[in-house]
């Protein structure tokens, strides 16, 4: 069964850093890219940064491009995004999801949640002014 789970998200104060968590099972971690994106209500989802093995790291947004990294731990099928300086526009559900890397590193480079074809739950961030 493919699955991802998103973890480590909660309440800061601006300033401040989360790392949240996508553990991802089901697949083949080589074979994937994952991406992480946030929805804030009443906007659209926004990519954020992408890692795989074959591509490396590709940043979607660049508001978070000096604030926010992604990793990964391939012998725990894990990615992290480690989020610092949150500000209060930072405030969504962010979500990590998958694609196979089958598809391309222009489906991989797009950053379009249609892209994506397996979703995390959301974990909720909220940063408090």
């Amino acid at each position: 069964e493919v699955q991802l789970v998103e973890s480590g998200g909660g309440l800061v104060q601006a300033g401040g850093s989360l790392r949240l968590s996508c553990a991802a099972s089901g697949f083949t971690f080589d074979d994937i890219a994952i991406g992480w994106f946030r929805q804030a209500p009443g906007k659209e989802r926004e990519g954020l940064l992408c890692i795989s093995n074959t591509y490396g790291r590709i940043n979607y947004a660049d508001s978070v491009k000096d604030r926010f990294t992604i990793s990964s731990d391939s012998a725990k099928n894990t990615v992290y995004l480690q989020m610092n300086n949150l500000k209060p526009e930072d405030t969504a559900v962010y979500y990590c999801a998958a694609m196979g890397t089958f598809r391309g590193i222009g489906a991989v480079r797009s950053g379009m949640p249609q892209a994506y074809d397996y979703w995390g739950q959301g974990t909720q961030v909220t940063v408090s002014s």
